[in-house]
C-alpha cells in the first residue's frame, strides 16, 4: 500500500473507484496510516472514528464492487469535520475547555449533507478557542503545527483542517470562515479554501443570521473545492438566510481567459505586504497574463477603518453570545479570548449599528471595480505565517517595520466577510523562502461563484500545486 494514496484527490479518487482500481478501503487505510506516523508532529486532530470509518469504507467498497445505483456524489471520500460544527452525539468543544464533555444533540446541515454524499468522517480538526485565532492553538488541545514548517502556523481558525488536507490525513475537510478561517489556512498550508457568498451554504442553529459568517471546503484542488461545494450548497429549513437558488460548479475545460480583465492589489490601500508575497502574488498574476487577460493594478481605496469594524462586530456578537461564561470559566479560557469577550461587553447597540453602514461604505468603493472587471486579485495573507505559538494579546507586531494589530493585522481576508455577497477562492501562490507556502485570493461579483471557479480551474490548469507535498 503507497503512502502516496493518502495524497489523492477526492475527484481522482473517484475515479479510481468506478473503475475498480481502487477501493475505498485502500483509500482509508493509507489515511489512517498517514494520520498515524504525522498528526504526532503536527497536532491537528481532536478525535479520531477510525475502525467505524473503515467499516463504512467496506460498504462504500461493496456498493463500488455491484455498481449500487444509491451512491453519492462522495462514496467512501475521507473527511475531516472542523471541531467547531456540529455532529450529533459527538464531543463538539469549539476548542473550549469548558466544552470538553459537549455532545451535540444535531448535526450541522453542511455536515449531513457531506455525510448523506457518501463521504465518511474518519477525525475532527483543532481549531482556536470559539474560533477566535489567526494561529490555532487553544487551551485545551494545545498547539498545531504547519506540516511544511513545523515552526509556523497552519493559520486560523480552520487550521486543523486545512494542515490535515495538506498533510495528507484526510482528502476533504471542512471549515468555518468569519474573517478568513478558511482562506488564511488554505494559503498558509497550499491548498484550496473557498469562502461561498453569504447564504449560499446554511449555517446551523447555533449561529442564526451571523451575516459574517460562512461554511466552506478545503480541498487540494479546485475540482474538489467545486465537488465538496456542490454538496454543500442550498437552502436549509434552519437557515432563513439560505438562499433558495443553488449553483451548481461545473468542471470547466482550460480554454484560456482571453480578453478577460483582472483588477489587482496587494494591500487593500492600507495593510503591510511583505517582499516575498508581493513576488509570489505578482508571478502568479503573470499566469493569468500568459492566459490571456488584461491585468491593471488599482486603489482599492480602504482603510484600517475596515479592521476595526470588523474586530468591533465580531467583538460585540462574541461577547453577546457567550459573555455570560466569563465570571466563572475566566481562568480556563485562552487570555486572547478573555480580552475579546471583556472588549465585546463593552460594545453598544451604536457600536454595531456603525458598523453594519461602514460594510455600504466599503462596498461603495468595491461595486465600480468589481464592475469593470471580471475579478479582483489580492494576496490572501500580507506574511506567509505567524510563528505557530502566536501570542494575539502582545502589541508589538510589526511588518516592514510598522506595527500592526498581532490578531489579524497581517491578513487581507477580513474586509471579504464585511462585503459578505462577494464569493472568494484562495489559492497557491508560491513558497515562501522558509518554506511556508502563499496565496491569492479571486474575489468575484456579488453571488458570481461561476466566475471564480472559472479562473481558479485556469489557474490550476496552467501552474498544478497539488503534486507538491511536504516532507514531514
Amino acid at each position: 500500500m503507497s503512502m502516496d494514496l493518502c495524497y489523492l484527490s477526492a475527484s481522482e479518487a473517484l475515479v479510481k473507484f468506478k473503475s475498480k482500481k481502487l477501493s475505498p478501503v485502500e483509500l482509508m487505510k493509507a489515511v489512517v496510516a498517514q494520520i498515524e506516523k504525522t498528526n504526532p508532529k503536527i497536532n491537528a486532530l481532536t478525535d479520531v472514528y477510525f475502525e467505524e470509518a473503515l467499516n463504512k469504507a467496506k460498504i462504500a467498497e461493496s456498493k463500488y464492487a455491484k455498481n449500487h445505483h444509491q451512491m453519492g456524489p462522495l462514496e467512501g471520500i475521507p473527511l475531516a469535520i472542523k471541531d467547531f460544527h456540529a455532529v450529533k452525539d459527538r464531543i463538539t468543544t469549539f476548542g473550549s475547555k469548558i466544552f470538553k464533555n459537549h455532545r451535540s444533540h444535531f448535526t450541522a446541515p453542511t455536515v449531513k449533507r457531506l455525510l448523506d454524499a457518501g463521504a465518511i468522517m474518519h477525525c475532527r480538526t483543532t481549531t482556536p478557542e470559539f474560533a477566535y485565532g489567526d494561529a490555532c492553538h487553544s487551551p485545551l488541545w494545545g498547539i498545531t503545527k504547519n506540516p511544511w514548517n513545523v515552526d509556523y502556523a497552519p493559520g486560523g481558525s480552520s487550521g486543523g483542517s486545512a494542515a490535515a488536507v495538506a498533510s495528507g490525513m484526510t482528502t476533504l475537510a471542512d471549515g468555518t470562515d468569519g474573517g478568513g478561517s478558511i482562506r488564511i489556512p488554505a494559503s498558509a498550508c497550499g491548498i484550496v479554501g473557498y469562502k461561498p457568498p453569504f447564504g449560499r451554504n446554511p449555517i446551523d442553529i447555533d449561529h442564526p443570521m451571523e451575516q459574517l459568517l460562512v461554511y466552506g471546503p478545503l480541498t487540494r484542488t479546485v475540482a474538489d473545492a467545486a465537488l465538496m461545494q456542490n454538496v454543500m450548497s442550498g437552502a436549509h429549513v434552519d437557515d432563513a438566510c439560505s438562499l433558495r437558488q443553488k449553483v451548481n460548479i461545473p468542471s470547466f475545460s482550460p480554454r484560456g481567459l482571453k480578453g478577460r480583465k483582472i483588477a489587482f492589489s496587494l494591500d487593500l490601500g492600507y495593510l503591510e505586504t511583505d517582499s516575498e508575497v508581493k513576488k509570489n502574488t505578482l508571478e502568479a498574476l503573470q499566469v493569468f497574463r500568459h492566459l490571456g487577460c488584461e491585468i491593471e493594478q488599482v486603489e482599492v481605496g480602504w482603510s484600517w477603518r475596515v479592521y476595526e469594524t470588523w474586530i468591533t462586530y465580531w467583538q460585540g456578537i462574541f461577547a453577546a453570545t457567550i459573555g455570560d461564561l466569563l465570571p466563572n470559566w475566566r481562568s480556563e479560557m485562552d487570555p486572547f479570548v478573555v480580552k475579546l469577550l471583556e472588549n465585546g461587553l463593552e460594545c453598544s447597540a451604536s457600536d454595531l449599528y456603525r458598523c453594519f453602514n461602514y460594510r455600504g461604505e466599503m462596498y461603495r468603493k468595491l461595486a465600480p471595480i468589481l464592475e469593470k472587471y471580471d475579478v479582483l486579485i489580492v494576496p490572501t495573507t500580507s506574511i506567509p505565517s505567524v510563528k505557530s505559538d502566536h501570542d494575539c494579546t502582545k502589541t508589538d507586531f510589526k511588518i516592514n517595520g510598522q506595527v500592526v494589530p498581532t490578531y489579524a493585522g497581517w491578513v487581507l481576508t477580513h474586509g471579504f466577510n464585511l462585503i459578505s455577497y462577494c464569493p472568494v477562492l484562495s489559492v497557491p501562490s508560491g513558497v515562501s523562502s522558509y518554506g511556508v507556502p502563499t496565496g491569492i485570493q479571486i474575489v468575484g461579483k456579488s453571488f458570481d461563484d461561476l466566475g471564480v471557479f472559472e479562473f481558479a480551474f485556469e489557474y490550476e490548469a496552467v501552474r498544478p500545486w497539488a503534486q507538491r507535498i511536504p516532507d514531514i
